[in-house]
């Protein structure tokens, strides 16, 4: 994905290992290509994504508070001005496309399934998989915020603590083109997952609440 605009071009540098710098700003730039406005934590530095003025952002903040921007009285701000819900708040991480056929046996997905329903809420251009020999369990890949990839998949509860989240995890990274950075969001409570992302190889690079539009039927 060739970065077009401010927000696509930070989340470039950010997969490539360049963080933005922990100096306690708040960028506000226009809601990017995608779905979804967003709020976006870094380490010292925060960014708005969304059709916002940077005069309002700076008006619900507290300067003296270097967190405000990912608080709920910001948020709910920000929802209401927006007209949409704001989203849950996840961890952020991020891996690379891999070249070559996935571990698993991977079937399209063709039915309804909770994940792909919750998938199409947030991305666009969504393919999903079952594996072959676990029907239930699913890994799903779509462009998402800022036309970034994004993954997710779901552990049947019988198959769990197996390393088949792992296994999911991995299996994206060969879902999307060799090189190309893919995302994950998981929420900071949500262990199971977010130790499966790790040892598949995404790193954690921030937080993130975002405001999905609905989508177009």
């Amino acid at each position: 994905m060739a970065a077009t605009d401010p927000v696509q071009e930070l989340l470039a540098d950010v997969s490539a290992g360049r963080l933005p710098p922990a100096n306690g700003a708040v960028e506000v730039h226009a809601q990017p290509p995608g779905r979804s406005a967003g709020v976006v934590a870094f380490t010292g530095h925060h960014l708005v994504a969304a059709d916002v003025n940077a005069d309002w952002v700076r008006d619900h903040l507290d300067d003296a508070d270097i967190g405000a921007a990912m608080k709920p009285p910001f948020l709910n701000s920000l929802a209401e001005l927006l007209r949409r819900p704001a989203g849950a708040l996840d961890v952020v991480l991020v891996a690379t496309g891999t070249a070559g056929r996935p571990p698993l046996d991977l079937v399209p997905l063709d039915e309804e399934h909770p994940r792909l329903t919750r998938a199409h809420r947030y991305r666009s251009g969504v393919r999903a998989y079952a594996v072959a020999a676990i029907a239930p369990a699913v890994v799903l890949v779509g462009r998402g915020f800022a036309d970034r990839w994004e993954t997710a998949f779901e552990v049947p509860p019988a198959d769990r603590g197996r390393g088949l989240g792992r296994a999911l995890a991995d299996a994206a990274r060969y879902l999307v083109p060799p090189g190309e950075p893919i995302w994950a969001q998981v929420s900071p409570g949500n262990a199971a997952s977010l130790r499966a992302v790790l040892a598949a190889g995404y790193l954690p690079v921030g937080s993130e609440v975002l405001f999905a539009a609905e989508p177009v039927a």
